[in-house]
């Protein structure tokens, strides 16, 4: 019978083998084991994630209906009925009409003045809509890019997600209707003095104009996008915002911290919030681009209508006097319901606007 110690002699490279295999064995399995929790931990975080971005994208694109549906629609008929509150043509055309049916009852001097006038409003009645409808619809695009971003916060803390910012508040539907239904306050407050600018810019770009003068498509190109750009450089660089949201602050009831640069949220409502966001991109360097491309994609448009309307006889070119009455005619149309209206759509084929807002909402998102 062997002893302990011959048998220890005789098999101890056995056992040597033999514990090493279920040494190595136990190592990969705690490695495998470690491992294969690992992998259920991120399947678990890829999970989660997809669900945040699911329902992130849900409440974006449930905005993004709503303000198609509902915002862009009414805020187009909205500012349809102000400008020609504002902007009547009427007593003008009516006066020049009778005038020619009763030529005695205007002096020559009188007609002109009345030419004169109906060439002035009628282009800035039509700048008026153009500007409108083209800032109006960015505006709204702002404004749900700036909606998903906070949207996208409440669906992460619905989740339970730990990356957040440590002061992100709910936004309540409350506060995201009346951030929406700001897209009023053009039609509401900043109408008058963005007529009256308008109209300065267009007396400066018709100055000299006479009615025998003849204006084809290049000419009329050339005074639209004149008068844009008179308009928008007027006062301080993006002086034109306020024409869109106030410039005071305290409209908000926003409290601002002296000596500081910055405007201080604290005490401030979301809905304040949401529009002081909303000031910092429509003032941003990147937007100023998008406004610009988007102008001149709007005069491209608008001047191809007219061409089309004309019956080409606008290429060759027509007197004044006669493209006046085609400009206030056109005027209703571009602030047509969007689904039908040509200026909308053809912004939002332009692949740069639709890369900016791609990337705003991307990086809103991320922030």
């Amino acid at each position: 019978m062997l002893s302990l110690s011959d048998f220890w002699r005789r098999h101890r490279r056995k056992i040597f083998i033999t514990t090493g295999v279920l040494g190595g064995g136990y190592l990969l399995y705690k490695l495998y084991d470690s491992q294969r929790r690992i992998a259920d931990l991120d399947r678990q975080q890829c999970e989660h994630d997809e669900l945040l971005k699911a329902q992130m994208q849900a409440h974006y694109e449930e905005v993004q209906r709503i303000a198609d549906a509902t915002t862009l629609p009414h805020a187009m008929h909205y500012l349809s009925i102000r400008i020609a509150e504002e902007l009547d043509l009427s007593p003008l055309t009516d006066k020049l009409l009778r005038g020619k049916e009763q030529p005695y009852t205007l002096s020559s001097s009188e007609k002109l003045e009345l030419w004169d006038r109906l060439k002035i409003l009628s282009f800035t009645k039509l700048v008026v809509a153009l500007w409108a409808v083209t800032m109006v619809s960015l505006y709204i695009r702002v404004q749900v890019n700036i909606l998903g971003r906070h949207l996208y916060i409440d669906t992460a803390r619905g989740l339970g997600s730990s990356d957040l910012p440590e002061d992100a508040d709910l936004i309540d539907r409350d506060d995201q209707q009346k951030f929406l239904a700001s897209v009023d306050y053009l039609a509401n407050y900043g109408m008058q003095a963005m007529i009256s600018n308008v109209q300065a810019a267009a007396d400066e770009a018709l100055k000299g104009k006479q009615l025998r003068d003849i204006f084809n498509t290049v000419v009329l190109h050339e005074t639209f996008m004149q008068i844009l750009e008179v308009f928008m450089s007027m006062g301080s660089p993006h002086q034109w915002v306020d024409f869109l949201m106030p410039r005071d602050i305290r409209f908000y009831k926003l409290v601002t911290a002296s000596g500081h640069d910055e405007t201080t949220l604290s005490g401030a409502t979301k809905f304040d919030e949401l529009m002081v966001e909303t000031r910092a991109v429509l003032s941003s360097a990147e937007y100023t681009s998008v406004v610009d491309m988007s102008f001149k994609a709007a005069v491209d448009a608008l001047i191809d209508e007219m061409r089309v309307q004309s019956g080409g006889s606008l290429i060759s070119g027509m007197p004044l006097a006669k493209l006046v009455p085609r400009v206030v005619q056109m005027s209703p149309s571009l602030l047509a319901e969007p689904s039908n209206n040509r200026i909308i759509q053809v912004i939002r084929t332009i692949p740069e606007v639709e890369l900016f807002f791609t990337l705003l909402y991307a990086n809103m998102s991320d922030s």
